[in-house]
């Protein structure tokens, strides 16, 4: 049911949910120096607040807006996990099964000659690889060669960029060890199965059907405007562009299934905040988003359930940071001091940082909550900090609890049945209240009928407005999107 009245008021106050997150969070970009950002929250299964602040391009003087997209560093890696879970739901392979059979040569641990590598083992970062000394060598001449070099080069100790450090002294499956490399080899797994490149296979299996039009190919982007460009100190690392797209990689030879991290599984995805939403609200949503089943509610299970919890004597933690793990999902325990998104809360999700760029992608399907944010960088003087209760980055800290303050108490369970909107709104004097079940979008014209306000209201929560003149005012329940 919508509602329509109009409204007398004097004095120009807005306290709605959003201008008030917004607020907080531009001073959170100021006191730590950002040069752009994008906070998403997530309530009641939808949208509930947008906020961007500073520039995606700060020479070209290019806001961060809606359309902005930022190469989001490791959560591409849950992005990945998601593509190989969608073959995983076709049977291409059990998650215990030897990768050896179809990477096409036989990958194992020196020192663990008899221990299959598994599927398992890749996505939770207990496989025993590690980023040695020849990773970084391989990725530059995997970028610079065409055709890239086959990735059994770096890993089997045959291969012309092999280092010994690039596996652990642990054996596979005991250990836990957060390394990009695991995810460079599923990359190149999804390609042996799929007979498609990975970006390809992607774009049209997950990020597409996902409503994600940014790729892990720079070259699918239709507006390098809008790509933020990844900045320390003020000085550009990445995607200083002009907004000219770069000349296209060779891939005449390219051969699917000898390696995947010519696409950055591991890293190189760019994507919106409003984008990575969608991600968090499939999760929330047993695998389902707008109306389509990206995941079936197993394979949703099988990434958030437990792999990997920290005992003390069982794998790197990352200062504190990594208590818990499931299949490309980080899990969040929200041990006091440690790994803390809201404070008792646990979450799953995925952070990310490279270049400048923070990322964070969490959510609670116990109560419908979720938040994405991302920042493009900082200025000189202001490197990020250790935080002071957790171990995030203080930066992330003072989001979170930006979004725990601002955002997130206005989070219900939305109720079934007919809402009476007429009886649950308070009109009283300048001010409107709203006591009914989920969000309330408002909608504010001056009395030529020109829009001049949207908003969206919590349980409890008032409106106030105080421009002179009758106000006509549209509220409507809704479970679309709040206005923004």
């Amino acid at each position: 049911m919508r509602v329509l009245f109009f409204l007398v008021c004097h004095t120009l106050a807005l306290a709605a949910s959003g201008q008030t997150l917004s607020s907080a969070l531009q001073q959170v970009a100021s006191n730590n120096g950002l040069v752009g950002m994008s906070v998403v929250a997530i309530c009641n299964g939808q949208v509930s607040d947008v906020v961007h602040t500073g520039y995606g391009d700060l020479q070209r003087g290019i806001p961060v807006e809606d359309s902005t997209r930022y190469r989001i560093a490791s959560i591409s890696k849950l992005v990945t996990a998601i593509g190989l879970m969608k073959l995983h739901e076709q049977s291409a392979f059990g998650l215990d099964d030897d990768v050896s059979t179809a990477l096409g040569f036989t990958l194992r641990n020196p020192s663990f000659p008899n221990t299959p590598i598994t599927y398992r083992m890749l996505l939770s970062h207990q496989s025993s690889l590690q980023d040695g000394s020849g990773y970084g060598p391989f990725l530059s001449a995997t970028y610079a060669s065409a055709p890239p070099p086959p990735i059994a080069q770096l890993v089997t100790p045959a291969g012309a960029w092999y280092t010994a450090d690039l596996w652990r002294t642990e054996a596979p499956g005991t250990w836990f060890a957060y390394s990009n490399l695991n995810y460079g080899i599923l990359g190149t797994l999804i390609e042996a199965h799929s007979g498609l490149r990975f970006d390809v296979f992607m774009r049209q299996q997950v990020l597409l059907p996902l409503g994600i039009h940014g790729s892990y190919n720079i070259q699918d982007l239709n507006d390098l405007d809008h790509l933020a460009v990844l900045y320390r100190n003020n000085n550009p690392q990445v995607d200083d562009l002009g907004g000219i797209m770069p000349t296209p990689p060779d891939l005449s030879q390219y051969a699917p299934g000898s390696n995947g991290l010519f696409f950055a599984p591991q890293g190189g995805l760019r994507a919106s905040g409003l984008e990575l939403g969608n991600v968090v609200l499939m999760l929330l949503q047993n695998g389902v988003w707008n109306g389509t089943q990206i995941l079936q509610p197993t394979s949703v299970a099988s990434m958030l359930g437990n792999e990997w919890t920290y005992n003390g004597n069982n794998g790197d933690d990352y200062y504190g940071l990594f208590r818990s793990w499931g299949l490309g999902v980080h899990r969040i325990t929200a041990q006091p001091g440690f790994d803390v998104v809201l404070p008792g809360t646990a979450m799953f999700g995925h952070a990310g940082e490279a270049y400048g760029l923070i990322s964070d992608l969490y959510l609670d399907p116990a109560s419908g909550q979720g938040l994405v944010f991302l920042t493009n960088g900082y200025a000189p003087g202001y490197a990020y900090q250790f935080g002071q209760s957790s171990a995030f980055y203080s930066v992330e800290e003072e989001v979170y609890a930006a979004l725990d303050t601002h955002a997130f108490p206005a989070c219900n369970t939305v109720g079934t049945g007919t809402t009476d909107t007429a009886r649950e709104l308070v009109v009283h004097d300048r001010s409107i209240t709203w006591h009914g079940k989920g969000g309330l979008h408002l909608r504010v014209y001056d009395g030529l009928g020109r829009a001049i306000d949207a908003s969206w209201m919590g349980p409890g929560m008032t409106w106030q407005a105080s421009w002179s003149g009758p106000l006509f005012i549209l509220a409507d329940p809704g479970t679309g999107d709040p206005f923004r």
